[in-house]
C-alpha cells in the first residue's frame, strides 16, 4: 500500500465499532503520533521500545507519545510534541491526516491516535529517558489478518478485549496493537483472527 492509496483508504472507509474498553470518569488523557514512513517503496509503523526503568508499561513497545501537558494546544500538538521529543521526529516533518477514536485502556488512560505520514527521511534521535529502541514494522505485515490476533482476559472479575501482534522476535500487545487494529479496519482490511477461548489474565 503507497502513500496515495493509504490517503484514500484513510478518508473513505468508515470505521468498525470500537473494541469494548473500561468506562468511567478520571482517565489520564494522553495522545501518541501514528506515523507511516516510506521506507524503500513501503510505508511502515514507527515504533518504540520503552525502557526497563519507567515506572508504567517497561519494556513494553508503543508509540512515541504521552500525557495530553496544560500547555498542548490539542491532541496532535501532544502527539507531535512527543514524538520530537523521543525520537527526533520534527513536527513539520509530518504530514497529519487526522485522529482516530480514542482508545481507553484498564490502566486508566484515554489514548488519542494522531495519524501522520513522515514527509521526508530522518534520522532517529532517541531520548534514552523514554526510548530504548526504535525501529518499523510494515504495514503489509500488519494488515494481513493472519498477524492480529485477539483473546479475551479477566481482570478483577471483568473479561477485557485484548490484540496482540508478534513480529519476528517482538511481541505487540495492549494499547499499541489495539490502535494498529483499528487503524486496520479504518483503511477497511479484514478484522483479526477469531477469538479463541476466553483465558485468565494473569498481569497486573
Amino acid at each position: 500500500m503507497d502513500q496515495t492509496e493509504f490517503r484514500l483508504r484513510y478518508s473513505l472507509h468508515p470505521l468498525s465499532p470500537p473494541l469494548a474498553t473500561p468506562h468511567g470518569a478520571g482517565l489520564r488523557k494522553a495522545a501518541v503520533l501514528v506515523a507511516l514512513a516510506d521506507i524503500e517503496g513501503e510505508l511502515q509503523l514507527v515504533l518504540t521500545r520503552r525502557p526497563l526503568h519507567l515506572r508504567a508499561h517497561p519494556g513494553q513497545i508503543s508509540f512515541p507519545g504521552g500525557k495530553v501537558e496544560a500547555g498542548d494546544a490539542d491532541d496532535t500538538a501532544t502527539a507531535l510534541r512527543e514524538a520530537e521529543e523521543e525520537i527526533g521526529l520534527h513536527p513539520a516533518n509530518v504530514e497529519v491526516l487526522g485522529q482516530l477514536p480514542a482508545h481507553k485502556t484498564i490502566t486508566g488512560f484515554e489514548i488519542t491516535p494522531v495519524v501522520g505520514l513522515v514527509r521526508d527521511a530522518f534520522e532517529p534521535r532517541l531520548d534514552p529517558g523514554e526510548v530504548a529502541e526504535y525501529f518499523t514494522l510494515p504495514l503489509s505485515f500488519v494488515i494481513d489478518p493472519m498477524n492480529r490476533h485477539k483473546r479475551q482476559f479477566l481482570r478483577n472479575g471483568r473479561y477485557y478485549t485484548v490484540v496482540f501482534i508478534p513480529f519476528g522476535t517482538k511481541f505487540i500487545w495492549g494499547a499499541t496493537a489495539a490502535i494498529i487494529d483499528i487503524l486496520c479496519r479504518q483503511l477497511g482490511v479484514p478484522t483479526y483472527q477469531p477469538q479463541g477461548r476466553r483465558q485468565t489474565n494473569r498481569f497486573k
